[in-house]
């Protein structure tokens, strides 16, 4: 389904926290999630809706996994990646209520693995992230809303934060100044009739 607007494919293989090598995609638990297991992510959105898509290779076969997008990035710790990214944000954390934890107000991406341990599942939704506040993928221990955090894949979903361009100062040529033609106008005295100015009255909203 072409949603148009723009488009995020990431893609990495699992390490633990401590591997030599840092990945984007970290796994808590290698009995389920085994190092060197694949992951792909794919976000389409625009026009108000958003599509995402994850694909997996390399896990337990015929096992269902539970799977969302979180807040924040992955780390070390499997806290670091925060909760579930909210369309309507539930100001109770964590959060529980099911008007809020729902696969309408969030991304849920659970799937079951195949004889050969991969498994895919798409969600689609009648809305866009925020920017700069999806930033990864999940898996859980189990399907549904909650469970154990195995595996962690940092994702820079879109829209990104928006970031201001760096300033780059003007140089302006220096202007040489009469130091006495300075001074002269340093305690010049100009007559300034006094003149009544309104100041503009501030709406609230």
């Amino acid at each position: 389904m072409d949603l148009g607007g723009y488009g995020v494919r990431e893609a990495a293989r699992f390490s633990p926290p401590n591997a030599v090598v840092a990945s984007p995609a970290l796994t808590y638990d290698m009995k389920l999630v085994p190092a060197g297991a694949r992951i792909e992510v794919v976000q389409r959105g625009g026009h108000g809706r958003v599509s995402v898509s994850v694909r997996v290779e390399g896990l337990v076969a015929g096992r269902a996994y539970g799977a969302h997008v979180h807040q924040g990035e992955c780390g070390g710790d499997p806290a670091a990646a925060g909760g579930h990214y909210q369309h309507r944000e539930d100001p109770v954390r964590p959060s529980l209520d099911p008007a809020h934890a729902n696969p309408e107000n969030e991304v849920w991406l659970g799937f079951t693995t195949d004889a050969h341990g991969a498994g895919a599942a798409t969600a689609r939704q009648g809305w866009e992230f925020r920017p700069g506040e999806a930033r990864s993928v999940v898996l859980h221990g189990m399907p549904g809303g909650a469970g154990a955090r195995i595996a962690c894949f940092t994702v820079p979903f879109e829209p990104a934060a928006f970031e201001p361009a760096a300033f780059e100062p003007v140089p302006v040529e220096a202007i040489p100044v009469d130091p006495v033609s300075v001074a002269a106008m340093s305690f010049a005295r100009v007559p300034v009739e006094p003149v009544s100015v309104e100041s503009p009255v501030r709406q609230g909203r």
